[in-house]
Protein backbone atom coordinates (compact mmCIF):
# COMPACT_ATOMS: atom_id res chain seq x y z
CA UNK A 1 0.00 0.00 0.00
CA UNK A 2 2.68 2.21 1.43
CA UNK A 3 4.67 1.31 -2.40
CA UNK A 4 1.52 2.24 -4.36
CA UNK A 5 1.41 5.65 -2.33
CA UNK A 6 5.06 6.66 -3.34
CA UNK A 7 4.17 5.41 -6.94
CA UNK A 8 1.69 7.74 -7.09
CA UNK A 9 3.04 10.83 -5.26
CA UNK A 10 6.10 10.46 -7.84
CA UNK A 11 3.83 10.45 -10.88
CA UNK A 12 2.67 13.62 -9.40
CA UNK A 13 5.71 15.04 -8.85
CA UNK A 14 6.34 14.37 -12.97
CA UNK A 15 3.47 15.84 -14.03
CA UNK A 16 4.04 19.00 -12.08
CA UNK A 17 7.36 19.22 -13.22
CA UNK A 18 5.62 18.69 -16.86
CA UNK A 19 3.38 21.43 -16.69
CA UNK A 20 5.39 23.87 -15.04
CA UNK A 21 7.89 23.54 -17.83
CA UNK A 22 5.05 23.72 -20.07
CA UNK A 23 3.63 26.99 -18.05
CA UNK A 24 6.74 28.76 -18.91
CA UNK A 25 7.07 27.92 -22.01
CA UNK A 26 3.76 29.01 -22.87
CA UNK A 27 3.92 32.26 -21.00
CA UNK A 28 6.86 32.70 -23.55
CA UNK A 29 4.57 32.37 -26.80
CA UNK A 30 1.98 34.51 -25.26
CA UNK A 31 4.83 37.44 -24.50
CA UNK A 32 5.77 37.09 -27.72
CA UNK A 33 2.11 37.39 -28.95
CA UNK A 34 1.30 40.40 -27.20
CA UNK A 35 4.51 42.31 -27.95
CA UNK A 36 3.89 41.38 -31.37
CA UNK A 37 0.78 43.29 -31.16
CA UNK A 38 1.59 46.23 -29.38
CA UNK A 39 5.71 46.97 -31.06
CA UNK A 40 4.68 46.12 -34.49
CA UNK A 41 8.85 46.22 -35.15
CA UNK A 42 9.34 43.19 -32.83
CA UNK A 43 7.87 40.50 -35.06
CA UNK A 44 10.57 41.54 -37.41
CA UNK A 45 13.18 38.75 -38.64
CA UNK A 46 16.43 41.41 -37.64
CA UNK A 47 14.25 42.44 -34.11
CA UNK A 48 14.12 38.99 -33.18
CA UNK A 49 18.04 37.76 -34.27
CA UNK A 50 19.03 41.01 -32.40
CA UNK A 51 17.35 39.79 -29.52
CA UNK A 52 18.76 36.25 -29.52
CA UNK A 53 21.81 38.13 -29.85
CA UNK A 54 21.30 40.41 -26.91
CA UNK A 55 20.59 37.77 -24.87
CA UNK A 56 23.35 35.03 -25.62
CA UNK A 57 25.65 37.18 -23.13
CA UNK A 58 23.15 36.34 -20.25
CA UNK A 59 22.64 32.93 -21.19
CA UNK A 60 26.20 31.93 -21.11
CA UNK A 61 26.06 33.35 -18.10
CA UNK A 62 23.07 32.09 -16.84
CA UNK A 63 24.19 28.20 -17.05
CA UNK A 64 27.01 29.26 -14.62
CA UNK A 65 24.21 30.58 -12.52
CA UNK A 66 21.95 27.39 -12.63
CA UNK A 67 24.79 25.66 -11.58
CA UNK A 68 25.74 27.75 -8.31
CA UNK A 69 21.94 28.02 -7.38
CA UNK A 70 21.23 24.16 -7.98
CA UNK A 71 24.06 23.87 -5.28
CA UNK A 72 21.85 25.94 -3.22
CA UNK A 73 24.05 29.33 -3.94
CA UNK A 74 24.33 32.45 -5.13
CA UNK A 75 27.16 34.21 -7.45
CA UNK A 76 26.53 37.98 -7.31
CA UNK A 77 30.18 38.58 -8.62
CA UNK A 78 29.07 37.83 -12.59
CA UNK A 79 28.67 41.11 -13.45
CA UNK A 80 31.94 42.04 -11.98
CA UNK A 81 33.95 39.15 -13.89
CA UNK A 82 32.56 39.58 -17.12
CA UNK A 83 33.83 43.67 -16.85
CA UNK A 84 37.31 42.70 -15.20
CA UNK A 85 37.68 39.76 -17.37
CA UNK A 86 37.25 41.52 -20.59
CA UNK A 87 39.49 44.59 -19.70
CA UNK A 88 42.30 41.70 -19.01
CA UNK A 89 41.52 39.81 -22.55
CA UNK A 90 41.23 43.54 -23.91
CA UNK A 91 44.63 45.40 -22.53
CA UNK A 92 46.06 42.06 -23.65
CA UNK A 93 45.49 42.47 -27.16
CA UNK A 94 46.73 46.04 -27.01
CA UNK A 95 49.84 45.23 -25.32
CA UNK A 96 50.45 43.06 -28.58
CA UNK A 97 49.39 39.30 -27.08
CA UNK A 98 48.03 37.20 -29.65
CA UNK A 99 44.29 37.04 -29.89
CA UNK A 100 43.76 33.27 -29.42
CA UNK A 101 46.28 33.71 -26.35
CA UNK A 102 44.94 36.67 -25.17
CA UNK A 103 41.58 34.69 -25.04
CA UNK A 104 42.64 31.75 -22.92
CA UNK A 105 44.22 34.58 -20.57
CA UNK A 106 40.69 35.91 -20.23
CA UNK A 107 39.04 32.22 -19.72
CA UNK A 108 41.76 31.59 -17.23
CA UNK A 109 41.13 34.71 -15.07
CA UNK A 110 37.57 33.85 -15.03
CA UNK A 111 38.06 30.59 -14.06
CA UNK A 112 40.64 31.90 -11.00
CA UNK A 113 38.10 34.75 -10.01
CA UNK A 114 35.63 31.71 -9.92
CA UNK A 115 37.83 29.69 -7.74
CA UNK A 116 38.55 32.60 -5.82
CA UNK A 117 34.61 32.20 -4.46
CA UNK A 118 35.01 28.33 -4.72
CA UNK A 119 37.84 28.72 -1.86
CA UNK A 120 36.05 31.34 0.37
CA UNK A 121 32.96 29.54 0.48
CA UNK A 122 34.05 25.75 1.25
CA UNK A 123 37.17 26.71 3.19
CA UNK A 124 37.15 29.60 4.53
CA UNK A 125 33.14 28.67 5.76
CA UNK A 126 31.72 32.70 3.88
CA UNK A 127 27.71 32.62 3.09
CA UNK A 128 27.72 32.68 -0.48
CA UNK A 129 25.83 35.99 -0.60
CA UNK A 130 28.48 37.44 1.81
CA UNK A 131 31.58 36.52 -0.47
CA UNK A 132 30.27 36.78 -3.69
CA UNK A 133 29.37 40.25 -2.38
CA UNK A 134 32.80 40.87 -1.61
CA UNK A 135 34.59 39.63 -5.17
CA UNK A 136 32.14 41.49 -7.11
CA UNK A 137 32.90 44.65 -5.37
CA UNK A 138 36.28 44.28 -5.62
CA UNK A 139 36.84 43.34 -9.02
CA UNK A 140 34.43 45.76 -10.06
CA UNK A 141 36.86 48.62 -8.10
CA UNK A 142 39.64 46.57 -10.15
CA UNK A 143 38.57 47.27 -13.39
CA UNK A 144 38.21 50.82 -12.22
CA UNK A 145 41.30 51.06 -11.39
CA UNK A 146 43.87 49.19 -14.07
CA UNK A 147 41.92 51.64 -16.33
CA UNK A 148 40.91 55.06 -14.43
CA UNK A 149 37.41 54.26 -16.21
CA UNK A 150 38.51 54.79 -19.84
CA UNK A 151 37.42 52.25 -22.11
CA UNK A 152 39.99 49.75 -24.29
CA UNK A 153 39.04 49.93 -27.88
CA UNK A 154 40.75 49.87 -31.58
CA UNK A 155 40.25 46.00 -30.80
CA UNK A 156 41.65 43.58 -33.76
CA UNK A 157 39.34 43.25 -36.59
CA UNK A 158 39.92 39.14 -35.74
CA UNK A 159 38.64 39.73 -32.29
CA UNK A 160 35.89 42.03 -33.25
CA UNK A 161 34.51 39.46 -36.14
CA UNK A 162 33.45 36.92 -32.69
CA UNK A 163 30.07 38.58 -32.57
CA UNK A 164 29.49 38.20 -36.04
CA UNK A 165 27.46 36.02 -37.95
CA UNK A 166 27.57 32.65 -40.02
CA UNK A 167 25.12 32.83 -42.06
CA UNK A 168 22.05 34.79 -40.77
CA UNK A 169 22.65 33.63 -37.27
CA UNK A 170 25.00 35.72 -34.99
CA UNK A 171 27.86 33.44 -34.02
CA UNK A 172 27.23 34.10 -29.97
CA UNK A 173 24.11 32.42 -30.50
CA UNK A 174 25.33 29.53 -31.41
CA UNK A 175 28.01 29.79 -29.08
CA UNK A 176 25.31 30.14 -26.28
CA UNK A 177 23.52 26.82 -27.64
CA UNK A 178 27.00 25.39 -27.36
CA UNK A 179 26.54 26.38 -23.44
CA UNK A 180 23.40 25.06 -22.86
CA UNK A 181 23.94 21.60 -24.80
CA UNK A 182 27.08 21.52 -22.80
CA UNK A 183 25.25 22.20 -19.50
CA UNK A 184 22.27 19.87 -19.64
CA UNK A 185 24.41 17.09 -20.68
CA UNK A 186 26.26 17.64 -17.82
CA UNK A 187 23.59 17.85 -15.18
CA UNK A 188 21.55 14.38 -16.83
CA UNK A 189 24.22 12.13 -17.78
CA UNK A 190 27.13 12.67 -15.78
CA UNK A 191 28.29 12.15 -11.74
CA UNK A 192 28.80 16.01 -11.76
CA UNK A 193 25.16 16.49 -12.41
CA UNK A 194 24.12 13.92 -10.47
CA UNK A 195 26.45 15.11 -7.00
CA UNK A 196 25.26 18.73 -7.76
CA UNK A 197 21.38 17.90 -7.42
CA UNK A 198 22.08 15.66 -4.12
CA UNK A 199 24.15 18.67 -2.61
CA UNK A 200 21.16 21.23 -3.39
CA UNK A 201 18.50 18.64 -2.23
CA UNK A 202 20.70 17.84 1.16
CA UNK A 203 24.13 18.98 1.77
CA UNK A 204 24.56 16.71 5.09
CA UNK A 205 23.32 13.52 3.51
CA UNK A 206 25.30 13.64 0.59
CA UNK A 207 28.51 14.11 2.64
CA UNK A 208 27.43 10.96 4.26
CA UNK A 209 27.23 9.13 1.33
CA UNK A 210 31.16 10.45 0.34
CA UNK A 211 30.46 13.16 -1.95
CA UNK A 212 33.46 15.86 -1.60
CA UNK A 213 31.17 18.30 -1.11
CA UNK A 214 33.83 21.02 -0.82
CA UNK A 215 35.29 19.90 -4.14
CA UNK A 216 32.16 19.93 -6.01
CA UNK A 217 31.54 23.95 -4.43
CA UNK A 218 35.15 24.52 -6.06
CA UNK A 219 34.78 23.46 -9.23
CA UNK A 220 30.63 24.97 -9.63
CA UNK A 221 32.06 27.99 -8.43
CA UNK A 222 34.91 28.28 -11.14
CA UNK A 223 32.65 26.95 -13.94
CA UNK A 224 30.68 29.77 -13.43
CA UNK A 225 33.54 31.94 -13.38
CA UNK A 226 34.69 30.44 -16.80
CA UNK A 227 31.22 31.48 -18.31
CA UNK A 228 31.33 34.81 -17.06
CA UNK A 229 34.70 34.93 -18.97
CA UNK A 230 33.21 33.24 -22.14
CA UNK A 231 30.58 35.86 -21.77
CA UNK A 232 32.87 38.58 -21.87
CA UNK A 233 35.07 38.19 -24.86
CA UNK A 234 31.32 37.97 -26.47
CA UNK A 235 30.17 40.76 -25.26
CA UNK A 236 33.48 43.07 -26.17
CA UNK A 237 33.93 41.09 -29.22
CA UNK A 238 29.94 43.02 -29.77
CA UNK A 239 30.88 46.39 -28.12
CA UNK A 240 34.27 46.44 -29.83
CA UNK A 241 35.86 47.93 -26.69
CA UNK A 242 35.89 46.68 -23.04
CA UNK A 243 34.66 49.15 -20.33
CA UNK A 244 34.73 48.97 -16.41
CA UNK A 245 30.99 49.43 -16.21
CA UNK A 246 30.27 46.68 -18.69
CA UNK A 247 27.91 44.22 -17.46
CA UNK A 248 26.43 46.34 -14.74
CA UNK A 249 23.24 44.66 -12.99
CA UNK A 250 23.90 41.49 -15.62
CA UNK A 251 23.76 39.17 -12.35
CA UNK A 252 20.40 40.25 -11.25
CA UNK A 253 19.03 39.07 -15.27
CA UNK A 254 20.99 35.59 -14.77
CA UNK A 255 19.40 34.96 -11.15
CA UNK A 256 16.39 36.04 -12.74
CA UNK A 257 16.45 33.54 -16.06
CA UNK A 258 16.99 30.96 -13.77
CA UNK A 259 14.38 31.94 -11.25
CA UNK A 260 12.28 31.70 -13.75
CA UNK A 261 13.34 28.86 -15.44
CA UNK A 262 11.89 26.88 -12.53
CA UNK A 263 15.25 26.08 -10.59
CA UNK A 264 14.55 26.42 -6.71
CA UNK A 265 16.20 28.90 -5.10
CA UNK A 266 17.30 26.50 -2.34
CA UNK A 267 19.18 24.18 -4.99
CA UNK A 268 18.47 20.69 -5.38
CA UNK A 269 15.93 21.56 -8.52
CA UNK A 270 16.00 22.83 -11.87
CA UNK A 271 17.46 22.36 -15.55
CA UNK A 272 19.47 24.73 -17.80
CA UNK A 273 16.88 23.99 -20.40
CA UNK A 274 14.23 25.84 -18.55
CA UNK A 275 17.50 28.74 -17.57
CA UNK A 276 17.05 28.64 -21.72
CA UNK A 277 13.26 29.58 -21.31
CA UNK A 278 14.06 32.01 -18.35
CA UNK A 279 16.85 33.58 -20.40
CA UNK A 280 14.36 34.29 -23.53
CA UNK A 281 11.74 35.90 -21.24
CA UNK A 282 13.93 38.59 -19.84
CA UNK A 283 15.33 38.83 -23.09
CA UNK A 284 11.84 39.33 -25.03
CA UNK A 285 10.83 41.51 -22.23
CA UNK A 286 13.75 44.00 -22.25
CA UNK A 287 13.70 44.29 -25.53
CA UNK A 288 9.55 44.68 -25.97
CA UNK A 289 10.53 47.59 -23.02
CA UNK A 290 13.12 49.22 -25.38
CA UNK A 291 10.51 49.18 -28.25
CA UNK A 292 7.78 50.78 -25.81
CA UNK A 293 10.20 53.46 -25.34
CA UNK A 294 9.90 52.04 -21.26
CA UNK A 295 13.18 54.15 -19.52
CA UNK A 296 15.62 51.97 -17.50
CA UNK A 297 14.08 52.29 -13.93
CA UNK A 298 10.80 50.71 -14.62
CA UNK A 299 12.63 47.85 -16.80
CA UNK A 300 14.57 46.66 -13.63
CA UNK A 301 11.62 46.87 -11.61
CA UNK A 302 9.48 44.69 -13.71
CA UNK A 303 12.57 42.45 -13.68
CA UNK A 304 12.87 42.21 -9.69
CA UNK A 305 9.02 41.89 -9.67
CA UNK A 306 9.48 38.75 -11.47
CA UNK A 307 12.51 37.03 -9.97
CA UNK A 308 10.01 37.70 -6.43
CA UNK A 309 7.26 36.37 -8.42
CA UNK A 310 9.10 33.53 -9.43
CA UNK A 311 10.22 32.63 -5.94
CA UNK A 312 7.15 32.83 -4.86
CA UNK A 313 4.95 30.62 -7.08
CA UNK A 314 8.08 27.84 -6.18
CA UNK A 315 7.46 28.32 -2.91
CA UNK A 316 3.87 27.38 -3.67
CA UNK A 317 4.58 24.21 -5.65
CA UNK A 318 7.29 22.73 -2.60
CA UNK A 319 4.23 23.18 -0.57
CA UNK A 320 1.79 21.21 -2.41
CA UNK A 321 4.42 18.93 -3.07
CA UNK A 322 4.97 18.44 0.40
CA UNK A 323 0.97 18.27 1.12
Amino acid sequence: MQIAKKQTKQIKLNMNDFFDKIGVLIALVILVVVLSIFAPNFATSSNIFSVLQQIAVNGIIAVGMTYVILLGGIDLSVGSIVAFTGLVVALAMKNGIPVIVALLIGILVGGAIGFLNGVLISKVKLQPFVATLGTMTMFRGLAYTITNGQPVYQLPEFFTGLAGFIGLVPKPVIIMILAFAIGGYSLKYTKFGRHMYAIGGNRVASQLSGINVKKQEMWVYTLSGICCSVAAILLTSRMGSAVATAADGYELDAIAAVAIGGTSMAGGKGSVSGTLIGALIIGVIANGLNLLNVQQGPQRFVKGLIIILAVVIEAVRQRKAKN
